[in-house]
């Protein structure tokens, strides 16, 4: 129960519908409690009637009044419950929107490294599976437990008015069913979180085998998934069907000991009636009560099982909503421009027990010009843009903005100024235009901005093939576009910021020389006062920049201009010879 505490803030938000709740559960159980002394009366009475008389009006007088009254209170307590539906489990549902926007809102603020170590398929079971299961506890959880207790102490005390004794003989069954809950209770919480683990194991297949629809096929990997996704979902039934084999014995255990506590009120009841101790009415009071409690005692199992699934679930979402992100804007300072970024002796590892992907980078780039950066595959390019975009922070060294530490800079509009282009292209499922827009701060987009970037990405003459054009509606990541419309669009998206700082990660891969060429020249043309930071595999990539500096093993092998480097006849110059050949 340690971790629903966390829930204890939602609680005290909607403690006004939970008191209102809780006063319906009264007034219900209140008309609940007197409807088995209505019967009660109306037993009696109908003794008493036909020891004296055997007048059919009266009977039929008394029997219309006793069902009017007992209709009265049944329709009473029946409105009560629907009001305490009304409250409690609307405010579960509150709860659970609220919930589900506090960890949507962290896993937005949680930083590179974090995605890096988690699944998209377990971060997606949190928000929805485990929030669902948190909901129950919230709702019919709460509204039952409530319920028990209140319903117990009103049956109880008018039971124990009636005869002590009769009462402690006919709930003498209870504590033992309270030890059986105490024993399995330890054992529902270990089966949950083990359920709740292998659901987002399943969730991870899944939501990988749609990710890689194309490549699965591609591959005749089908029956290879279909056997992976079997044997998780096996085992996902394997410990559900524990859970539910331990949850199963609630019932029938319960149903029996109230049905023996039944039979002990109706012999000891017999006995006290003939000692005329207690009414035949009372008997059958007594019976109502017990069965009254049949329920909420019964729900004892099922609600325990609701808490212990919520408490693995609760733990599971608290294990990150508790990690505070290694990258948080620490300023509100003003920043009007970006004037020059600097590395100075920057190393970076990834894990202390990892080596380093970065050794000692040091570089300046000032407002106007175009760097670039080339090295081979794993030679550490892309983090080097991470750490310029501050998605991570140096091991080793300083990022320098402006003069002054990228760490204590405002993060929020440095990343506003900047316009980034990434190496794995992200489009969502919406039209071109608003994929491209999505790239701009604030206001409309105009169709003149769209064809002016469209035209610098060199893609506008794809779009208008399209017979919706700029409101072509794109399939999940782009599906239904080519690699290098995708890569364009995405260039475009920057553009359209008209940011202050661009980087593209190799972002031209999947366009050939001669649209590289055509692009490259636009961006040229529009960048004279922004700093332009390109990463790229390929030479024909980084024509137009100032400066290129080859990276090899995580280090700055060599630096200068395009001709200086040639000159160097080092690793640059291999490198642009082999590609020569290979055009």
């Amino acid at each position: 129960m340690k971790s629903l505490n966390y829930l204890n803030k939602y609680l005290y938000k909607y403690k006004g519908r939970l008191l209102l709740g809780v006063l319906f559960i009264c007034f219900s159980n209140y008309f609940g409690v007197e409807m088995p002394k209505v019967v009660k009366n109306a037993v009696n009475d109908f003794l008493g009637e036909l020891n004296h008389t055997n007048d059919f009006q009266s009977i039929l007088m008394l029997s219309l009044k006793l069902a009017g009254i007992y209709m009265l209170f049944s329709l009473l307590k029946g409105f009560f419950l629907f009001l305490t539906r009304q409250t409690i489990i609307i405010m579960s549902r509150l709860i659970e929107y609220d919930l589900k926007n506090e960890i949507y809102d962290q896993y937005q603020k949680l930083d590179y490294t974090f995605y890096k170590k988690n699944n998209t398929g377990d971060l997606m079971n949190r928000i929805s599976e485990d929030v669902g299961q948190v909901r129950q506890y919230l709702g019919p959880g709460l509204m039952y437990t409530i319920n028990l207790a209140i319903l117990s102490i009103m049956a109880i005390y008018t039971m124990m008015k009636i005869n002590v004794g009769l009462t402690l003989i006919a709930l003498a069954p209870l504590p033992i069913m309270s030890i059986l809950i105490y024993k399995v209770s330890s054992k529902m919480n270990a089966l949950s979180k083990f359920v709740q683990q292998e659901q987002s194991m399943l969730s991870t297949i899944v939501q990988e085998t749609f990710s890689g629809i194309r490549v699965i096929k591609a591959y005749l990997r089908e029956l290879e998934m279909q056997s992976r996704f079997e044997e998780s979902s096996n085992a996902f039934k394997d410990k559900t069907m524990k859970q539910v084999k331990i949850n199963a014995l609630f019932m029938p255990t319960i149903v029996f000991l109230i049905g023996l506590s039944t039979l002990l009120a109706i012999y000891y009841g017999g006995l006290l009636t003939y000692e005329k101790i207690i009414t035949p009415g009372d008997i059958v009071a007594f019976i109502f009560y017990i069965n009254m409690l049949t329920w909420p005692f019964a729900s004892v199992g099922w609600v325990t099982s609701i808490i212990q699934r919520a408490s693995a679930s609760q733990e599971r979402i608290n294990e990150f909503l508790k990690i505070t992100p290694e990258i948080q804007n620490v300023s509100t300072e003003k920043l009007e421009d970006i004037e020059q970024i600097e590395f100075k002796n920057v190393s970076y590892q990834y894990a202390e027990n990892l080596p380093m992907v970065l050794k000692n980078i040091s570089f300046k780039v000032k407002k106007g010009e175009k760097i670039g950066f080339i090295g081979r595959t794993g030679s550490g390019k892309s983090t080097l843009l991470h750490l310029v975009m501050r998605q991570i922070d140096p091991t080793i060294g300083e990022v320098v903005l402006n003069g002054k530490s990228l760490k204590t800079s405002n993060l929020e509009l440095y990343r506003q100024m900047s316009g980034v282009v990434p190496q794995e292209v992200f489009l969502f499922s919406d039209t071109i235009k608003n994929n491209i827009s999505f790239g701009k701060i604030d206001g409309e987009v105009t169709e003149k901005e769209l064809i002016e970037v469209t035209t610098k990405a060199h893609v506008l003459h794809n779009i208008e093939a399209f017979p919706n054009k700029f409101e072509t509606l794109l399939g999940e990541r782009g599906v239904n576009l080519s690699g290098g419309q995708k890569q364009r669009i995405s260039i475009a998206r920057a553009l359209i910021r008209k940011p202050k700082l661009l980087v593209l990660d190799d972002c031209l891969s999947a366009v050939d020389t001669e649209t590289e060429d055509v692009i490259l020249h636009g961006i040229a043309e529009s960048t004279e006062d922004q700093i332009t930071v390109i990463v790229s595999h390929r030479i024909s990539s980084l024509r137009f920049v100032d400066r290129i500096y080859v990276i090899e093993d995580g280090e700055i092998k060599e630096q200068g201009s395009q001709a200086e480097l040639l000159a160097l006849r080092g690793i640059y110059a291999d490198m642009y010879e082999k590609q020569l050949l290979e055009e």
